[in-house]
C-alpha cells in the first residue's frame, strides 16, 4: 500500500467510575478497577475534536476526514463535519461519518489509509444498570493521520478480511444501550473468522512471530481466546473495557506507544467479521507519537458518584436549577461565526496588533476599520484574571466556574470551566481550551469552547 500512519494520538476523557461503589449502589459483582467516563459536556463529536486536534499539531493538513462513532449526537446530518470546522480546514476537503458498529473504527482507517487522510474514531459507551456494558465499557477517542508510505512511520504490510451475518450485538436506533446474545454462541462464531483472517494476513506478510498484538473485539471471550491463541505474551493489555469503534484505534494506540522501529504489529479486529493486519514501525516513530501516550492516560483522572454518572447520562432525572432553560442555537448566525464559534478563531488589528476575541472589525484600541487579520487561539493558553462561581446556573453538574481568561500573545475572553472544581481555579490559574457542549436543547448541540486547567 503506498500511504501509511504519519501520526496517531489517543484520547481519554478525565472522569473514572470505581467499579466497586458501581457494585455497592446495585448489589452486583463490581470488582476492582475504573471505568473511565466522558464528562457531562463531552459526547463522540468532543472526544474526537480533542483526539484531531492533537494529531493535527503534527503539520500535514489532512485532506479528509473519515469519522467512525456507534454514538452519533446527529443522524440525517455528518457530525465529521464539526470536526472539519474545529480543526479549522476552512471549507475544502471531504468529512463523512462511518457509523452503526465497531467496525467502522476499521472502516475509517481503511478509507483513510486507501485514499490518505485522518481517520478519527470516537464513542461515549452507554449500558443499563447492572449490565456487562455498564460495567465493562470505556469512553474514548483515538486519531490517525495517513500520508505517503516513504515518510511514514508505521507501515502496512498486509490486510486480510472475513465477514459474516450474525446477530451478537445489537442496538436498535431508538434505544440507549445495546444488547448481546448468550457468550457461548459468540466464541462459536468468531473464533473460525479469526482464525481465517490471520492466518492469511500471516501469510502475505511471511509473519511467524509479531513483536505486539492488538485484539480488539465486542465479545469479551471471543478476545480472551483469541489472545491465548494469537498472543505468545505479548498482547497489547490496557485493562479499559470495550470503547465500541474506536476500541482498535486505542490498542493500536497504545502498542505504537511501546513499539519500537523494526517491529511489527499484528493487528486483529473482530466485530461482525474479522479485519487483520501486519503492521511495520519505521524510524519516524518518535515523530508520530502525539500527546500522552495511553497507558498515562488510563492512569489518571477523577472520580465521581454513580449517581453522577447516571445523572450525566440521562438515566438519572434531577431536578434542575430554578432559572429559564437556554434558548435553541440559531443555525444562521452559528453558520456566519463557524470559524470563531467552531475553532475559536479572534482577529489582531494590522495597525496595532490589539487581539480581539471574538473578532471584530473595528479595532478597540486604535479604531481603525477592516485592517485585520485571522487570529487562530485554540492552541493557546491563558491565565485567569478573575472568575466566579455560580451555584444556581443551568448545568447538569453545578456549580458552574466562569473564569475572565488572558490569553497568551493578546486577546481576553470570558469562558466556563469544565473538568475542575471551585478549588482548582484561582486568579493566575494557567488553563488551555478544550472543545466542548455548551447544553443540548430543542434538538440542537451547541459546541463551542471552553477552558480546563492544564
Amino acid at each position: 500500500m503506498d500511504r501509511g500512519i504519519l501520526a496517531y494520538a489517543a484520547y481519554l476523557p478525565g472522569y473514572r467510575l470505581a467499579l466497586r461503589e458501581l457494585g455497592s449502589q446495585l448489589g452486583t459483582p463490581g470488582g476492582d478497577g475504573l471505568r473511565i467516563i466522558a464528562s457531562y459536556d463531552e459526547d463522540s463529536t468532543t472526544m474526537a475534536v480533542e483526539a484531531a486536534r492533537r494529531v493535527a499539531g503534527a503539520g500535514t493538513r489532512p485532506e479528509a476526514i473519515y469519522f467512525a462513532t456507534t454514538t452519533p449526537p446527529y443522524l440525517d446530518k455528518t457530525n465529521a463535519a464539526a470536526i472539519h470546522a474545529a480543526l479549522d480546514l476552512g471549507h475544502e476537503g471531504f468529512a463523512v461519518d462511518m457509523a452503526g458498529s465497531g467496525r467502522s473504527g476499521w472502516g475509517a482507517l481503511t478509507a483513510a489509509a486507501h485514499s490518505g487522510g485522518l481517520a478519527v474514531m470516537s464513542d461515549v459507551r452507554t449500558g443499563l444498570p447492572t449490565s456487562a456494558a455498564e460495567r465493562d465499557g470505556a469512553d474514548a477517542a483515538a486519531a490517525f493521520l495517513f500520508g505517503p508510505a516513504e515518510v511514514s512511520a508505521v507501515e502496512i504490510v498486509a490486510a486480510a478480511a472475513t465477514t459474516a451475518e450474525f446477530l451478537d450485538r445489537w442496538r436498535l436506533p431508538e434505544e440507549p444501550a445495546s444488547h448481546q446474545w448468550e457468550e457461548r454462541f459468540g466464541v462459536e462464531m468468531y473464533m473460525p473468522l479469526i482464525r481465517d483472517a490471520v492466518a492469511r494476513v500471516r501469510a502475505q506478510a511471511e509473519l511467524d512471530r509479531p513483536d505486539h498484538v492488538v485484539i480488539s473485539s465486542p465479545h469479551a471471550r471471543a478476545a480472551a481466546t483469541a489472545a491465548r491463541e494469537l498472543g505468545n505474551g505479548n498482547v497489547v493489555a490496557l485493562g479499559v473495557g470495550y470503547a465500541g469503534a474506536p476500541d482498535l484505534g486505542l490498542r493500536l494506540a497504545a502498542a505504537l506507544d511501546q513499539a519500537e522501529p523494526g517491529q511489527t504489529i499484528l493487528v486483529v479486529s473482530a466485530v461482525d467479521g474479522c479485519d487483520a493486519a501486519v503492521l511495520r514501525v519505521r524510524e519516524p516513530i518518535s515523530r508520530a507519537r502525539q500527546g500522552l501516550p495511553v497507558v498515562d492516560q488510563v492512569q489518571g483522572g477523577r472520580e465521581v458518584t454513580y449517581a453522577q454518572y447516571l445523572t450525566w447520562r440521562g438515566l438519572l432525572e434531577r431536578e434542575p436549577p430554578r432559572r429559564p432553560e437556554p434558548e435553541r442555537p440559531a443555525a444562521p448566525p452559528a453558520a456566519r461565526a463557524e470559524a470563531w464559534k467552531f475553532a475559536f478563531v479572534g482577529s489582531a488589528c494590522e495597525q496595532c496588533g490589539h487581539v480581539h476575541v471574538p473578532p471584530r472589525r473595528v479595532c478597540v484600541n486604535c479604531g481603525a476599520v477592516d485592517q485585520m487579520e485571522r487570529r487562530p487561539l485554540a492552541a493557546r493558553q491563558g491565565t485567569v484574571a478573575t472568575y466566579t462561581v455560580d451555584r444556581l446556573a443551568f448545568s447538569p453538574s453545578p456549580p458552574m466556574i466562569d473564569a475572565v481568561v488572558d490569553f497568551d500573545g493578546g486577546g481576553r475572553y470570558t469562558l466556563e470551566v469544565t473538568d475542575a472544581r471551585p478549588d482548582d481555579v484561582d486568579i493566575g490559574t494557567r488553563l488551555e481550551l478544550t472543545f466542548r457542549k455548551l447544553y443540548s436543547t430543542g434538538g440542537v448541540h451547541n459546541y463551542f469552547w471552553k477552558v480546563r486547567p492544564v
